[in-house]
């Protein structure tokens, strides 16, 4: 039986970018569950300390993961193009390169990784009662690193050719494996955050080991024998065009909310958990404009290659009407449910939730509707291959705006922790300009085929 891919050059767009979106948001939403659950179980377990603790670690997690995504995306984006060509040996070229890319990257991440987070938490400002716990949650995770790029890996090819559900599945299982694992090893064992570490990483190797094992089962196009393992160096080329500013794009968001969370740490342990919390339901709040913007890179990719530039607009147009849509229903419902969505967290610590529910009330909001309207024209950006624009405005959002505004806000004019979270809600106006902007442009249409 062959694995099913769907040709995303032709039909109706609106019903193609749903359908390929959907099981995108189920896989986004169920990997969020992975975080999400370890702050439940140690809130409840550990109190406010493994929540801190875990609220500083997650974004040294979420740097390395975004190194993984972006470089991998880079290898989504050269598939869809092939598969737009019908090109079946660039295809499998691509494959066979990108992952052998990846265990290569895995590799140096994991060592550059141990070498550098105890410094880093130091240099945030980590909370004394929640030094150990970061540490040793740190740790553990960047050991798991292995599992992150070669399920990431994996995913992006199926993703580039059309298939969007069987990720879902994979982590499906995965979640459900490392809810068991929270409970067992955080509480009844008694791990502590530790054992959050331990049952997220070892999810993500049942992910990466469910993928590999169907794939092989399937007639897929790479049959992963040694021998196949090739690296292509003009693949090479191609998947970094995308990856790596893609990769620096989202590191240079994640370090953005390393230094504001070493901005907040300044102001006590509960208004870091609190963060911690509101960034975790704000990363869900995100998840369907994620989906689809991702929906939109790979629809965009194939239609590249195919090259249609009509439907490359005709894309980008529907996917920006449904983020917007959406978001704004998330949002609406985020604001009505603020405050139990904190008591969920930590049901005991007021200091807790009116931080939490201040961060929501600023960070999700009407900043919502522009991050969407910002992430959709990256989305496009990178699915024609120019990902040095998505790139961009990621250093506008963070270095010019962000960083910036939550320094004048919060310290300058002494507004403090509120001042800083209205400096992040600020961030996405400029990139969402730019965005759109570029996309109006012509400039774009002559874009080559990625390959060339």
């Amino acid at each position: 039986m062959e694995m099913k891919e769907y040709d995303l050059t032709t039909g109706s767009i609106s019903k193609k970018l749903i359908r390929f979106a959907m099981p995108l948001l189920a896989t986004n939403v169920l990997q969020s569950i992975y975080s999400i659950v370890d702050m439940l179980v140690v809130g409840r377990v550990v109190g406010k300390s493994g929540l801190a603790a875990i609220s500083n670690a997650s974004l040294l997690t979420f740097i390395i993961n975004s190194i993984c995504i972006g470089i991998t995306l880079g290898g989504t984006v050269l598939i869809a193009q092939y598969k737009g060509a019908k090109d079946s040996r660039g295809q499998k070229e691509t494959i066979g390169t990108l992952l052998t890319l990846s265990l290569f990257l895995s590799i140096i991440v994991t060592v550059l990784g141990l070498l550098v987070y105890k410094q880093l938490f130091i240099l945030l400002n980590v909370p004394q009662e929640a030094m150990r716990d970061a540490i040793e949650y740190m740790q553990i995770i960047c050991i798991g690193t292995v599992f992150v790029f070669g399920y990431n890996a994996v995913s992006s090819i199926m993703k580039g050719l059309g298939n969007s559900k069987s990720p879902l599945y994979f982590v499906g299982i995965a979640t459900i494996i490392n809810i068991i694992l929270d409970v067992i090893l955080v509480g009844s064992v008694g791990m502590g955050t530790k054992g959050a570490a331990y049952a997220t990483i070892f999810a993500q190797a049942i992910s990466l080991v469910i993928s590999i094992n169907y794939l092989k089962r399937k007639n897929f196009i790479f049959d992963f024998k040694i021998s196949s393992f090739k690296v292509e160096m003009d693949k090479v080329k191609s998947i970094l065009n995308v990856g790596f500013p893609t990769a620096i794009q989202m590191v240079i968001v994640n370090v953005s909310f390393l230094i504001v969370t070493g901005m907040l740490n300044n102001f006590g342990t509960s208004v870091v958990a609190a963060t911690g919390i509101g960034l975790k339901i704000n990363t869900l709040a995100g998840m369907p404009c994620w989906a689809i913007g991702q929906a939109v890179t790979t629809m965009v990719g194939q239609n590249m290659g195919a090259k249609d530039i009509q439907r490359v607009k005709d894309t980008t147009r529907i996917g920006l009407y449904l983020n917007i849509v959406v978001t704004l229903l998330i949002v609406i419902l985020v604001q009505l449910l603020a405050e139990p969505i904190i008591l969920l967290f930590d049901p005991f610590n007021k200091e807790v939730l009116e931080a939490g529910v201040l961060y929501l009330k600023i960070c999700c909001s009407i900043n919502s509707l522009i991050y969407a309207t910002m992430y959709t024209f990256d989305s496009f950006a990178i699915g024609i291959g120019k990902a040095k624009i998505a790139m961009t405005n990621a250093l506008l959002d963070t270095v010019i705006v962000r960083l910036p505004a939550c320094w004048l806000l919060g310290f300058t004019l002494n507004y403090g922790f509120t001042g800083i979270y209205f400096g992040e809600a600020l961030s996405p106006i400029l990139p969402a300009i730019v965005g759109l902007v570029y996309f109006k442009s012509k400039q774009w249409e002559v874009q080559e085929f990625i390959k060339s």
